[in-house]
C-alpha cells in the first residue's frame, strides 16, 4: 500500500474530525494544526496506530507568533515512520497568557530534553512531565529568550543611516 498524505491524513480526520483545524502540504511535507487539547492522543494514535506505525520522534520544539491572539505560542513535532518512510508535521497552538499543553514524554520518552529545551526557551509548561526545569539557561533567568518581546532595533539609536540598509 502506497502511503499518500491524503491517505494519512483522512486516517487522522476519521479518528479526530474536527479537532483537525488545518491540513497544509508545504513542500510536500504533511503539516496538521490540531486542537491543543489532543496532543496526546494524537501523538498516541499515530505512533500504535498499526497501520501507519508513527515510531520516531524527530523534534519538538516552541514557535512564537505574537500577532495572532489567542494562539501566540505554538508546539511543533516532526515524527517520521520507520517503517513505511513518511514524515509528518504536527502544529498545536497555545494562547501566551497560559502557556501550557500535555507533555509527550509517557507516549515518547526521548521527548523529555525536546521539552526542557522548549520550556527553557519559549516558557510553555508541559503538564505531567517528570522534570521540568531549565537545561541550557541558568536556573535565575526571569526570561524566555525565544519570545518576541523586545524591538529588534534601538528605535533611539542615532549613528546608524537608514538609507544603506533600503529604508
Amino acid at each position: 500500500m502506497e502511503f499518500t498524505n491524503e491517505h494519512i491524513t483522512g486516517r487522522i480526520k476519521a479518528q479526530f474530525g474536527d479537532k483537525i483545524l488545518f491540513v497544509e502540504e508545504p513542500f510536500e511535507l504533511l503539516t496538521i494544526t490540531a486542537a491543543a487539547d489532543i496532543n496526546v492522543e494524537l501523538v498516541s494514535f499515530l505512533k500504535n496506530d498499526p497501520e501507519l506505525q508513527v515510531i520516531f520522534l524527530t523534534d519538538l520544539c516552541g514557535i512564537h507568533y505574537p500577532e495572532n491572539k489567542g494562539e501566540e505560542i505554538g508546539v511543533i513535532c516532526h515524527l517520521h515512520s520507520l517503517v513505511h518512510n513518511f514524515r509528518i508535521r504536527l502544529k498545536f497552538f497555545i494562547p501566551e497568557a497560559a502557556p501550557s499543553i500535555r507533555s509527550l514524554v509517557p507516549v515518547f520518552p526521548g521527548a523529555n530534553w525536546m521539552e526542557r529545551e522548549t520550556f527553557d526557551f519559549y516558557g510553555i509548561k508541559f503538564e505531567g512531565h517528570p522534570n521540568l526545569k531549565r537545561v541550557l539557561n541558568v536556573d535565575d533567568m526571569t526570561y524566555h529568550p525565544m519570545l518576541k518581546q523586545y524591538p529588534l532595533e534601538d528605535p533611539t539609536r542615532e549613528d546608524k543611516n537608514d538609507t544603506y540598509f533600503g529604508r
